[in-house]
């Protein structure tokens, strides 16, 4: 399948993330190609206070606290309760529901390497493509303004499906893979590749998450990311970055019970938090689970 879950990506908070501003502003690129440098002194504002301004900016936000089902491994009917849908962009959408559209932004789907073209994947000093190896998935170079503009097109077009589709959000995956890249990535370059995809996806009448990550989501205003989808924010104590940045506009997805038992103890009452299985494979296929607080 096209789409897999990212829950093998793992990174440690660098520290509690500062409470954020929690508006939506399209952002600005310099000429270098990088994103404006975070400013974690900002005044602070609530997470009603950032719904109005995304509302103002033209895009909507998923529901804070909503009942929400993550199917990027394959549509089916959403179960009864769920507001909000996360599914891949070869999808379409949910009839009625609020809909978030993935795309693999930063790696290359495993096989797909030849629709890139090839100086737009990562290459060590040896010239051989670097890999997530855990997924089979060849990095995307997003080490200079002129390849993170190529690439962006791209992923653009994606987008631009997306839209056409009827989704209200996207959700780039693979944000810290300059955390896999050997260092040949430096988090700079992925904020300022992530500022180009919100520019565009705000252009389309889009809202656009912050996938996992945590450790930038205090940048999260100058990137132009609305709202967070965790992974395992519960397992690993992260849940706490994500809200200081977004406020209760987080989406978690747990793959333990241990790990929804710890989520829902800590935010089932404020946060959209379900547990899938890790394939997250469709109702009906072997495997499937689905648990909510």
């Amino acid at each position: 399948m096209r789409s897999r879950v990212r829950s093998a990506r793992r990174l440690t908070a660098l520290a509690a993330v500062a409470a954020a501003a929690v508006t939506v502003p399209l952002v600005a690129v310099d000429q270098a190609g990088a994103a404006p440098a975070a400013h974690h002194s900002a005044a602070r504002h609530s997470a009603a206070s950032g719904t109005r301004s995304a509302q103002a900016a033209g895009v909507t936000l998923p529901p804070a606290h909503a009942g929400f089902d993550y199917q990027i491994g394959g549509a089916y009917t959403p179960p009864a309760g769920v507001q909000v849908v996360s599914r891949d962009h070869d999808d379409p959408p949910a009839a009625g529901l609020y809909n978030i559209c993935y795309v693999n932004a930063f790696q290359v789907q495993p096989g797909a390497e030849g629709d890139w073209d090839a100086d737009l994947l990562l290459h060590d000093a040896n010239g051989n493509v670097v890999y997530d190896q855990s997924w089979g998935e060849a990095l995307l170079d997003v080490s200079t303004a002129a390849k993170r503009t190529r690439i962006a097109a791209k992923v653009g077009t994606w987008i631009d499906q997306c839209a056409a589709k009827g989704y209200q959000a996207i959700e780039p995956d693979n944000y810290d893979s300059y955390s896999r890249s050997k260092k040949l990535l430096t988090s700079a370059e992925a904020e300022a590749y992530i500022g180009l995809l919100s520019a565009h996806a705000h252009g389309q009448g889009l809202a656009i998450a912050q996938k996992n990550t945590v450790e930038l989501a205090g940048d999260r205003t100058a990137a132009g990311l609305d709202f967070a989808i965790a992974e395992e924010c519960g397992t690993y104590n992260e849940c706490d970055g994500y809200t200081g940045a977004f406020g209760n506009h987080v989406i978690v997805i747990e793959y333990t019970a241990k790990g929804l038992t710890k989520a829902c103890t800590g935010w089932g009452g404020q946060l959209s938090i379900v547990r899938r299985d890790r394939d997250v494979v469709p109702a009906g296929s072997p495997g499937y689970v689905r648990k909510t607080c």
